[in-house]
């Protein structure tokens, strides 16, 4: 296949950043995108050029590092999967593909196609930790949790922070991601103690950090690699409705 690629690069923070076009040939249809990406940086550099910069880790769908925009959507045309596993027979010979970073406030730009997400950590930390003293696996059958709940808590826990919700939403809300890390412990009876503080504090520290608010695109919910479902904000909402009033 042959392809013309179409990609942001931008120094640094503080430089303006603009889209490069490269005509890349040689790309199988088994390729995953960030191989795709692996080769343009093999061209480059024997041409003595830099290499684009992109966030990676696992390449399996699992950690969330490889946030892209692709021909402007979250993680590309494959839904339910994340940038790693989205493979160029997706793609056509001689198409244009067009490859951006997040773009959020909340997100800023790293360099090229890499932005700082540590926005989500700090979401994160402050939810805290969960008082109960677990020790080691308990039995199972010996904390009585109903399939429904445990299921429910299971589908909202795969959430792998990406960040394809906040890039795909016309607010850069964080809303879903936020939902699913309260409301995953929420279902479960090890997360109630500190429910109603969670659910302040990590809402909270999402608006400080310069996320926008939810008003229910569901954007967010079509981009997601793991599919998690807008339940989760209204789980949220009411959580925080009941703590406030």
């Amino acid at each position: 296949m042959q392809l013309q690629l179409k990609v942001w690069r931008q120094a640094s923070p503080e430089q303006p950043g603009q889209l490069e076009e490269y005509s890349l040939g040689g790309v199988s249809p088994d390729m995953s995108f960030l191989e795709l990406l692996d080769l343009l940086n093999e061209q480059l550099v024997m041409a003595g050029k830099d290499p684009v910069e992109f966030d990676h880790d696992c390449r399996e769908g699992i950690c969330g590092s490889c946030d892209l925009m692709i021909n402007g959507q979250a993680h590309g045309p494959q839904q339910r999967t994340a940038t790693c596993q989205l493979y160029m027979r997706h793609f056509n010979d001689g198409d244009t593909v067009v490859v951006e970073p997040w773009r959020a406030r909340a997100f800023p730009i790293v360099k090229d196609l890499v932005v700082d997400r540590s926005a989500f950590d700090r979401i994160m930390a402050a939810g805290g930790f969960i008082s109960v003293k677990a020790g080691a696996a308990p039995e199972a059958n010996s904390v009585a949790i109903a399939p429904s709940s445990a299921q429910t808590a299971f589908d909202y826990a795969t959430c792998i922070g990406c960040g394809a919700c906040v890039a795909a939403c016309p607010n850069a809300s964080a809303s879903l991601f936020t939902a699913a890390k309260i409301a995953h412990l929420g279902q479960l009876p090890q997360g109630h103690p500190e429910r109603r503080q969670r659910v302040l504090a990590m809402t909270e520290q999402m608006s400080t950090e310069g996320f926008g608010d939810c008003s229910n695109h569901g954007e967010c919910e079509a981009v997601c690699p793991k599919g998690i479902s807008l339940d989760a904000i209204a789980a949220m909402r009411r959580d925080y409705l009941r703590t406030i009033l």
